[in-house]
């Protein structure tokens, strides 16, 4: 008998992953579960209970160690793995993650004890590309602005004058920083627009589809002074950290849009307001913020150029099921032969 202890939110439902478990698995196991309240209650930073080694969780160390304890396979979304977590749950054996990162798990506690840690790389890929079409077209043909000014009871029909109405997407050029499973499905998405599509990516190289449809590999300063929107897809990194700053912004085209979806980290937020303000960019899309939730009295929150939403571009009820499938798969490999397919630890 398997022993397998769940621990899952309100978005990646304990039930969908013992669904996932018992289609896929042929083995008797054992399955033990809980739930947090996330995202009803936002994770913690690196400044949470469980101390600056971990990040983005939700949980208490003690309850995910009360139902970890004698588990050979655990899965969750978002619990603290912290080196006391891992360091307790002595027959744990498999860890599986259904999210692209692992940031909320000890990684080098993990290893120690020989304990595999799996995820699901480019789980939410899709849904964030869609998110990120719908916020370029809200932004470049003023949907947010009309919505947000008729909303308060305030006719704004000058938006249909030549100087104030929107572009239409076929005639700009897009920037994408990061090209990985979601910068590549934010491409894929472009590309029927007709518009121009710039890539920056130290680290990648395009695929072969983007090369023969016009797609440009460019550096960064390339692609900040010629691209009308930039929509970030990076990793969070420390080298990419304040990558796009008071020098950054003043590369960019007068009236740019800048979309970020990927971590506030990645922005510094003074320049970033200083920019709004002055014009260098028209306007912004903003999905993530440090900290979050965003303080209440947070200028950039009510600035009326910019569409903030609370963290949401990942999520969508088909990568639930995608996500949990996948892990499914990977725990039935790991107990037929010991292997995962992708392996973070």
């Amino acid at each position: 008998m398997i022993k397998v202890a769940i621990i899952g939110d309100r978005f990646m439902r304990a039930s969908v992953f013992e669904a996932a478990l018992r289609k896929r698995i042929s083995a008797d196991i054992e399955v033990s579960s809980i739930e947090t309240d996330w995202p009803d209650t936002p994770f913690y930073g690196r400044n949470g209970p469980a101390g600056p080694a971990i990040s983005e969780y939700q949980g208490e160390e003690a309850r995910v160690i009360e139902i970890v304890a004698d588990a050979q396979v655990a899965i969750t979304h978002l619990a603290p793995f912290s080196r006391k977590v891992v360091e307790s749950c002595k027959q744990l054996r498999l860890l599986g993650l259904s999210r692209g990162s692992s940031v909320n798990v000890d990684l080098d506690a993990a290893r120690e004890r020989n304990i595999v840690v799996t995820n699901v790389p480019g789980r939410n890929a899709s849904a964030v590309a869609e998110f990120t079409i719908a916020q370029i077209l809200s932004l470049t043909r003023k949907l947010s602005e009309g919505n947000a000014s008729l909303s308060a009871g305030h006719w704004q029909g000058e938006l249909y004058r030549s100087d104030r109405t929107g572009e239409e997407l076929s005639q700009l050029a897009v920037g994408i920083i990061g090209y990985g499973a979601i910068g590549q499905r934010v491409v894929r998405l472009l590309k029927p627009f007709g518009c121009r599509i710039l890539v920056y990516d130290k680290y990648a190289e395009l695929n072969l589809s983007d090369l023969v449809d016009g797609v440009e590999k460019v550096d960064l300063e390339f692609l900040l002074a010629n691209s009308d929107v930039i929509s970030l897809h990076a990793r969070a990194t420390p080298e990419t950290e304040g990558m796009l700053g008071a020098r950054e912004f003043s590369l960019m085209r007068h009236g740019a849009y800048l979309i970020n979806n990927a971590r506030a980290s990645m922005v510094v937020a003074s320049s970033l307001r200083a920019a709004l303000k002055s014009g260098q960019l028209a306007g912004a899309a903003l999905d993530t913020f440090d900290p979050e939730p965003p303080l209440a009295n947070d200028e950039i929150l009510a600035m009326p150029n910019v569409t903030v939403t609370p963290h949401i571009a990942g999520a969508s009820r088909f990568v639930t099921t995608f996500a949990a499938e996948r892990l499914a798969e990977e725990v039935a490999r790991f107990l037929q032969d010991g292997s995962v397919k992708t392996r973070v630890a």
